[in-house]
């Protein structure tokens, strides 16, 4: 039985609006995910989707409620110990890459070990090996607008999980690509997920993405509908 890596309880999110009372944008939401597992946060737009992978990626904070990752309490981390349990723990990909243009692939996949004080021999074996697993191997001197929208995604997976994270956050990840391109990044975080017991996160609006992950979890109006 695979152990739980992420819970939330009664997470609620709200914000101020011209009115007397609060905009619910969460409400009250459980959930519990496991190790290695590859999970679709799903629902129309406005659901609460993005707003709920903020609050548990760290991103933002919540009204009331309670994550814990790793068995920590995350909600009593100070803003420095938030950042480094960022750095340290987690990953991001978002759907337009981020990726620093001037940048080579190797520089750009390289920032988030320059920020754990790595050295460069550590980037050197670690990079080789990470663009390896995402199908880019002997691509690390090439800028980003050498590459395809896809593979510019697939680097941006690469510098994600180069520090080796527990949890991979994405948001969004195949919303700028064609379906073949689409395919090819959905496939590598399916083997990340299945070879190396990566916990995946992923926003989608894609119906068809369900087939590539573990399970869905719908969000209406601000609440989960567990599928």
């Amino acid at each position: 039985m695979k152990e739980y890596i992420l819970k939330t309880k009664d997470l609620v999110k709200t914000y101020k609006a011209n009115t007397a009372s609060p905009v619910y944008a969460l409400k009250g939401i459980d959930i519990e995910l496991k190790k290695g597992e590859f999970v679709a946060l799903m629902g129309r737009s406005g659901s609460g989707k993005s707003t709920f992978l903020h609050q548990i990626a760290l991103l933002d904070r919540p009204t009331s409620g309670y994550i814990e990752i790793n068995g920590i309490d995350v909600s009593k981390l100070s803003e420095q110990d938030r950042a480094k349990f960022r750095l340290e723990v987690l990953g991001y990909v978002f759907q337009d890459y981020a990726l620093i243009p001037e940048l080579t692939l190797y520089e750009n996949i390289a920032l988030p070990m320059m920020a754990l004080g790595k050295s460069k021999r550590q980037y050197n074996k670690d990079i080789k090996e990470i663009l390896e697993r995402v199908g880019l191997n002997g691509r690390e001197n090439n800028l980003p607008s050498e590459l395809s929208g896809g593979e510019q995604q697939r680097v941006s997976i690469a510098r994600a999980i180069v520090n080796k994270p527990d949890i991979l956050f994405a948001d969004e990840p195949t919303a700028n690509l064609d379906s073949e391109a689409a395919e090819a990044v959905l496939e590598v975080m399916r083997e990340l997920a299945d070879k190396y017991n990566q916990t995946i996160i992923m926003v989608t609006h894609e119906p068809d993405d369900k087939k590539y992950v573990d399970r869905s979890v719908w969000l209406k109006d601000g609440k989960l509908q567990t599928t």
